[in-house]
């Protein structure tokens, strides 16, 4: 490796650049917020139809597959060739956390694939993931989306039986999610904390308050659930 345009300097100076640094870094984390904070203030187009996708456990409407919450961040694993699966796709979902944290704040993940589910299941427990797994194969979902053949990340929000599209993502905007928080960042309610600009009448709660380790939340419904 060829460190000559990598400057060496001394530990003061090496923490002035840091700092010097750190301001633009902070101004980018406000220019995300803003960002946040602009995506929950997006119009929704409600779904016409009461689409069916295919699961491990049959024929499911999309408005099952939500599992009760009020929101779905739904992934398109796009499918060509059971040989060679999507390497991209297959390193997004490799980024999926715990589950349990999204569902704490109402939220679903899924992946709904472009391809058969004698094709991709397989492909699933290769990988060793445990993501609610759906086929679009059949269903008008991506054609009425305007999806194509492409990979993309569409995000939804249930009201009853109603489903809207409130976003959606692909190509290189993906790439910065992954985290817990980055992905609330991308749903109508956010992380629900209260320093956030969001709409009137958007659930919020404290900072920090709500985070547990992932096999505590059930713990924590039940306790408030009885009090």
């Amino acid at each position: 490796m060829d460190l000559a345009d990598r400057p060496v300097v001394t530990a003061p100076e090496w923490d002035q650049a840091r700092q010097e640094l750190l301001v633009r870094e902070k101004e980018a984390t406000r220019a995300n917020d803003a960002l946040a904070a602009a995506r929950r203030r997006m119009p929704m187009v409600k779904l016409e139809k009461d689409y069916v996708v295919e699961g491990v456990e049959g024929p499911t409407r999309l408005v099952d597959v939500f599992e009760s919450r009020r929101q779905l961040i739904a992934y398109k694993f796009m499918w060509s060739d059971a040989e060679q699966p999507c390497e991209g796709c297959s390193m997004f979902v490799d980024q999926f956390g715990h589950a349990a944290h999204l569902n704490a704040r109402d939220v679903t993940r899924a992946v709904i694939s472009s391809g058969p589910l004698a094709e991709t299941l397989p492909y699933r427990a290769r990988m060793g993931w445990s993501v609610p797994w759906y086929s679009s194969v059949g269903s008008d979902l991506y054609d009425d989306l305007g999806l194509g053949g492409g990979f993309a990340l569409n995000v939804f929000l249930r009201d009853g039986d109603d489903v809207y599209r409130t976003y959606m993502i692909d190509g290189r905007g993906t790439e910065k999610l992954g985290s817990v928080w980055s992905f609330l960042d991308i749903t109508p309610f956010g992380r629900q904390e209260a320093w956030e600009d969001s709409p009137a009448g958007t659930p919020q709660s404290d900072p920090y308050v709500w985070w547990r380790r992932h096999d505590e939340y059930e713990t924590a419904s039940a306790g408030a659930a009885a009090l």
